[in-house]
């Protein structure tokens, strides 16, 4: 065997959504967000179109890009539909966090790949990004609330007439146990086709 598989399959199996509030206030170091991104960009993309983009906020930028969203969410959201929880949520997420990184995804224009497969090779690289954190014992949660797809998030961030933001990606080292989970038995998800 090429590699050592029982670690692999622990980190894959370890791997969890960790929400923000349950991080400590210690800082993710930029060296471990540029791993972490490196990992990312190795994911699969056809023809390699490799059409993740991140904009990542750390330090005194993550309350900047906070006081954005809570703007983008009054802008987007319609004022009967405010929740205080979500508002009071943003912002204490971006007091409190030391890193948030925007995934965003750029087509290349090849009008033969359907955007699903654009779309597909984005969310593998988010599925490498938590595996990097779960292996430096990070948190890592990815967010897509329903503004997060609107106009006036991509004016936010500088996206072009053909980039979509798909959510905000949290990075954060967890206060407390790592959190447990289960999956359904294989025989519950899975069909065989032997003849």
């Amino acid at each position: 065997m090429k590699y050592n598989l029982s670690e692999i399959t622990e980190v894959i199996r370890e791997r969890r959504s960790v929400y923000p509030e349950s991080y400590s206030s210690r800082v993710v170091h930029k060296e471990i967000i540029e791993d972490v991104l490196n990992n990312a960009i190795w994911a699969p993309t056809h023809g390699m179109i490799q059409p993740w983009r991140f904009k990542v906020y750390t330090g005194d930028a993550v309350k900047g890009a906070g006081l954005e969203l809570e703007k983008v969410y009054k802008r987007v959201i319609p004022e009967a539909e405010w929740s205080e929880r979500k508002l009071a949520k943003l912002k204490e997420r971006s007091e409190s966090l030391s890193v948030l990184v925007f995934i965003c995804m750029t087509p290349d224009g090849n009008t033969t790949i359907p955007e699903i497969e654009n779309v597909s090779a984005v969310a593998c690289a988010v599925q490498n990004m938590y595996l990097t954190c779960t292996a430096y014992g990070l948190g890592s949660y990815w967010s897509s609330p329903k503004y997060i797809y609107s106009e006036e998030m991509k004016e936010f961030l500088g996206l072009g007439k053909d980039d979509k933001c798909m959510g905000i990606f949290y990075m954060g080292y967890p206060e407390g146990e790592w959190p447990k989970s289960h999956r359904k038995p294989l025989e519950y998800v899975t069909e065989w086709h032997e003849e």
